[in-house]
C-alpha cells in the first residue's frame, strides 16, 4: 500500500542511514503522499521504534502496513541492504510525518 510512497523517499533515507552514525537523523515528509496512498482509509500514520538488526527485524514484531512496507523496501534495496549490514538501527515515525533514524549499534571495545 505504501511501497510507492516509501520509494520516493528511499534515496534520502539511505543518506540519513549513513549520517546516523554521527547522531539521530530525521526526515520531514509530505502528509499528502501518505494520505493518497491510504486511499481514504483511516490508518494510523505513525509507528514507534522498530529495531532493524543486520537488516532484519525480530520475528515477534507485529508491524502496521506503514512500517512493514518501509522494512520490506529496505530489505529489498541493494544499497539499503549494504548500509544495514552488521549494524543496528531504530526507525520511528511521528504523527507529524517525521521519520527518525538512529544508529544504535553498540561499539565493540578493544583492549
Amino acid at each position: 500500500m505504501f511501497r510507492q510512497t516509501w520509494k520516493i523517499y528511499l534515496p534520502v533515507i539511505n543518506i540519513l542511514i549513513k549520517k546516523s552514525a554521527t547522531g539521530e537523523q530525521s526526515l520531514s515528509m509530505n502528509h499528502t503522499d501518505f494520505e493518497r496512498a491510504a486511499g481514504g482509509r483511516k490508518i494510523k500514520f505513525s509507528f514507534s521504534a522498530i529495531e532493524i538488526n543486520n537488516g532484519r527485524i525480530p520475528i515477534s514484531s507485529k508491524l502496521m502496513p506503514l512500517a512493514s512496507d518501509l522494512v520490506m523496501l529496505l530489505q529489498e534495496d541493494d544499497q539499503s541492504k549494504k548500509l544495514l549490514a552488521n549494524r543496528k538501527f531504530e526507525f520511528a515515525m511521528s504523527n507529524d510525518f517525521m521519520l527518525a533514524i538512529r544508529d544504535i549499534t553498540v561499539a565493540v571495545e578493544t583492549n
